[in-house]
């Protein structure tokens, strides 16, 4: 008994003991090669998540933790080290500067994180500090030359509004949706430009279907991932930066004066034997500017718009916590001054510009719970405000400014009549007030708009490490919900109009022609929005063995639905009223021997309720591998400049199934009792015959687009990351687009024909990108750059039967631009006389000389043929380079696009052939056609 006794109380003596050493202060100091402090250096203890600190101002930490658990210390730019804590209460380290190489990178991709290394797809890692450099308040308009594989287009410069369409490796589609699939933080966004890029922790671009298949039938056009940052264990970091900016205008198109737009006309009226406009005393009016009321001569330019406009940013964010909990805190403000000019005189009541503010916030937070469980919590958004011109927003489709600037010649009406009255053109009819304001009017006598935008976004995730059941398994769970708003008003105003006709020929007096009463302000207003939820849930285990095998399987399943109230007038249709709901199962199996040869197999079985049931689920899968020669013993051995040289290449499939907001469910008839009817047997649809009809015709096996994706890369390091490259070749046919059939015999009596999955598209490009990094002493040198290029080429548009070949839209571009093709001018009466016959009016010396390509004699609409490229540019690039010195960075960009066109159209051509109002472009005045003798 006194044996049990000595026993017992040796075992619970121990067991005092074991606890008393469960927990345990471990303190030091971390220092670089030369011994200075390294600041911000993060520790974490491996393989218990969240559980960590950073060093002190002076390279000092303190952590409690449980004695023989690993310590990790990491730094940018310097070599990871791992520390085995036993009994030891102070742990002092010091760190290797790391070659700039590209082994240790790691990459965020649909499962998870993983090293570069051992990526197998087409994946680009976006350097979130080269973004920064960049003065935008978009993320989206960095990206064009900074991001390889990625076609990016700026279409607008009006705040709020001045953002970049972008596509991943172009547009192999030309059906509702060729976007990429974003996804911030696990959730589905629209855009990226709402983002605050102090909050982005990394910036990631799937483009292959290896990479992309996990997610189904919605990941054809690529995806976006951005994941935000969160706290790290340690004192409170408080990070404030204050960003101003001036906007210089771009380049725009330059148009004549007063005088040489009068000359010209009276040229052009000369041409074509008709008598002059302006007579010479009146020439001497417009040139003089002695009466401006009737001979205005106005550079409306000038008058509009400021040479520039200011951009301000700010940004706050605090981070901290402890070995428990943690948390990242981020306010932002963006202020973008528009560039038109606003009166002062007669509007002071409101403010007529078009600018843009905007607020962001961001809130994670990470609670250990146990060991091996941690529950991050995040809730972020953003408040916008858009403010333009009453008749001058592109956003409520009333007027374009833009072109009503440059449709509005110098000569029309001066910017205000002396005596104050506001010019107009028009008719005045009481029946039919016609009116044309000029572009000053516009822009500050209209009233004004002010749109409002609000997203809020929620996500909770739970990271359980499952060590415990087998070693490296682990499980992840993600949900969410995310709502948009936008509200629109509109305060739009008449002011009083007055044309001035002429001048009294006894008087002098002008005769003036009233052509609107002033309105009061009139206000209207609307909002549409969407709300958004979802469920990831996220199971992978990793697995070593003999030490050269390495492999990893993970499977995912997730759930979503949308409800946008834009396209959907709930209550008006039973369709309207259902959530848009996806669901998928993916899967994921890799393999590695001796990190030398890699094999990975991917699928997504992804559902839609879009579509009827037997129609719903797709299998898209992929597979990929690739050879690091880097590793093999000969290279090692005798090449060892070579850091990394990887070959890899990957095939598959992968869906697009986003048929536009006002495909719903497609695979039912829709049936309307409107007087209309059916229309037999005529194609102009003046013959109804009315009565209950179908206005949808049912497309019962409607489905998602199909991408069958190639892509044969190469990633390379030489000289420990000096030099570093990546390039990849791929290729993409896209079958089963959705469009509506072309084929409807008017013997249907239908108004519009069916829907199917008819349409196929081919792309080829490449894409790569490449950086030198030196550092000499305090010196470090960085050049960079990279290029994207893709053609692709409509296989099938279910096209009618054409009389020519080259009238077919297969075999071009998506989006063609197709025309006449010019040969010169016109010589002389013989020259008109010995050419085909040009079917548009009467042919003078001097007018455009078309060719007849189908050779029968004339030249008419079936001549027209591809011609130019598209307004999407094929190439991308850019080049840069950065000089760091003493703490001073000095960088340059330049960016470039290429293989693309844009038509000149609109007033400013045809200022003459059907009023007078249109302004005249430059360039088409220069070196144009003179007759020898012009008699004025």
């Amino acid at each position: 008994m006194k044996k049990h006794i000595i026993i017992l109380v040796f075992l619970i003596s121990t067991s005092l003991n074991l606890a008393a050493q469960a927990n345990v202060y471990v303190s030091g100091t971390v220092k670089d090669a030369k011994g200075e402090a390294l600041i911000g250096v993060s520790i974490t203890i491996k393989d218990v998540p969240g559980m960590g600190t950073v060093t002190d101002l002076d390279g000092h930490y303190k952590l409690k933790m449980e004695p023989y658990h690993t310590l990790v210390f990491t730094y940018i730019g310097y070599e990871t080290k791992e520390v085995l804590v036993k009994d030891q209460h102070t742990v002092n380290i010091i760190m290797k500067e790391a070659a700039a190489n590209a082994l240790n990178e790691v990459v965020v991709t649909g499962m998870g994180t993983q090293k570069k290394l051992t990526v197998t797809g087409a994946v680009t890692n976006v350097d979130i500090a080269q973004l920064k450099q960049y003065s935008t308040s978009n993320l989206s308009n960095a990206l064009a030359g900074n991001v390889p594989g990625i076609i990016a287009m700026q279409t607008s410069g009006q705040p709020g509004q001045n953002t970049s369409e972008f596509w991943v490796r172009g547009i192999s589609t030309f059906g509702a949706n060729s976007s990429a699939y974003i996804l911030v933080d696990g959730a589905e966004r629209n855009s990226i430009d709402d983002i605050n890029i102090e909050d982005i922790a990394s910036f990631t671009v799937l483009k292959d279907a290896s990479a992309t298949a996990i997610y189904g039938s919605k990941g054809a056009n690529g995806v976006i991932l951005i994941t935000t940052k969160h706290g790290q264990a340690g004192k409170v970091n408080i990070s404030a930066k204050i960003e101003s900016s001036y906007n210089a205008r771009t380049i725009t198109p330059k148009f004549v004066d007063g005088i040489t737009y009068a000359n010209l006309i009276n040229e052009a009226n000369v041409t074509r034997n008709k008598g002059v406009v302006y007579q010479p005393e009146e020439l001497a009016l417009i040139r003089s500017g002695l009466d401006p009321d009737i001979y205005p001569n106005v550079d409306w330019e000038k008058v509009i718009l400021k040479p520039g406009a200011g951009s301000y940013r700010a940004n706050i964010n605090m981070s901290g916590g402890g070995s428990t909990a943690r948390y990242y805190i981020s306010i932002a403000y963006t202020d973008d001054q528009g560039m038109f000019k606003t009166d002062r005189i007669l509007r002071k009541d409101y403010d007529t510009n078009a600018d843009a503010k905007r607020w962001n916030y961001r809130v994670n937070t990470d609670v250990n719970l146990t060991k091996t469980t941690l529950v991050s919590v995040g809730v972020s958004g953003s408040l916008q405000m858009q403010n333009s011109p009453g008749l001058g927003n592109a956003a409520n489709g009333n007027y374009n400014l833009w072109g009503e600037l440059f449709g509005y010649n110098a000569l029309l009406t001066p910017v205000v009549y002396s005596n104050g009255y506001i010019p107009a053109m028009g008719t005045g009819d009481p029946n039919n007030p016609t009116v044309m304001m000029n572009p000053w009017v516009e822009s500050t006598q209209t009233g004004y708009n002010e749109i409002w935008i609000n997203n809020i976004q929620t996500n909770i995730n739970l990271d359980q490490n499952l060590d415990f059941i087998t070693k490296g398994l682990h499980f992840v769970g993600r949900f969410g919900y995310n709502t948009d708003n936008q509200n629109e008003i509109d305060r739009h105003r008449w002011p009083e109009l007055w044309k001035a006709l002429n001048r009294n020929s006894t008087t002098g007096q002008i005769n003036w022609q009233h052509l609107k009463d002033a309105s009061d302000m009139v206000q209207t207003s609307g909002s549409i929005g969407d709300r958004y939820d979802f469920v990831d849930l996220l199971l992978s285990w990793d697995h070593s063995f003999a030490k050269l095998h390495n492999t990893g399987v993970t499977m995912r399943y997730t759930q979503d639905e949308r409800m946008n109230s834009n396209a959907q007038n709930i209550g008006s249709d039973i369709r309207n009223g259902v959530a848009k709901r996806n669901e998928g199962l993916a899967g994921r199996f890799t393999y590695n021997y001796a990190l030398r040869y890699f094999f990975d197999f991917n699928f997504g079985y992804t559902g839609s309720e879009n579509f009827a049931p037997g129609h719903r689920w797709g299998f898209f899968p992929a597979f990929s591998g690739a050879w690091n020669i880097g590793e093999e013993k000969f290279v090692k051995k005798h090449i060892k400049w070579i850091d990394l040289f990887k070959i890899r290449y990957s095939h598959g499939k992968v869906g697009n199934d986003n048929l536009g907001d006002n495909n719903r469910f497609p695979y039912l008839y829709t049936i309307s009792g409107s007087t209309t009817g059916y229309n037999w047997g005529t194609s102009d649809y003046t013959h109804w015959f009315g009565g209950t009809h179908y206005t949808q015709m049912a497309s019962p096996y409607v489905t998602w687009e199909i991408a069958t994706k190639n892509d044969l890369g190469t990633d390379i390091s030489f000289f420990d990351g000096h030099f570093s490259a990546t390039l990849d070749y791929f290729s993409e046919k896209r079958t089963g687009i959705y469009m509506v059939r072309n084929f409807l015999p008017e013997i249907t009596g239908l108004e519009s024909a069916p829907s199917a999955n008819v349409g196929s598209v081919s792309l080829k490009g490449f894409d790569g990108n490449f950086a030198f990094k030196e550092k000499v002493g305090m010196v470090g040198v960085t050049f960079r750059g990279n290029m994207t290029y893709s053609k692709n080429k409509v296989l099938n548009e279910d096209e009618e039967n054409q009389v020519y070949a080259y009238q077919y839209l297969s075999g071009y571009r998506v989006n063609q631009q197709r025309g006449l093709i010019a040969l010169g001018l016109f010589k002389d009466y013989d020259d008109i006389r010995n050419s085909p016959k040009q079917q548009f009016g009467v042919v003078q010396p001097g007018d455009i000389k078309y060719k007849d390509i189908n050779g029968d004699g004339v030249v008419d609409g079936n001549d027209q043929v591809a011609i130019g490229a598209t307004s999407t540019p094929s190439l991308i690039y850019g080049l840069g380079a950065s000089v760091t010195w003493n703490g001073f960075d000095f960088n340059f960009q330049f960016q470039g696009a290429g293989k693309s066109t844009f038509p000149i159209m609109g007033k400013c051509v045809w200022a003459f052939s059907a009023n007078q109002w249109g302004n005249i472009y430059q360039g088409l005045v220069d070196n144009r056609w003179i007759l020898s003798i012009i008699h004025i």
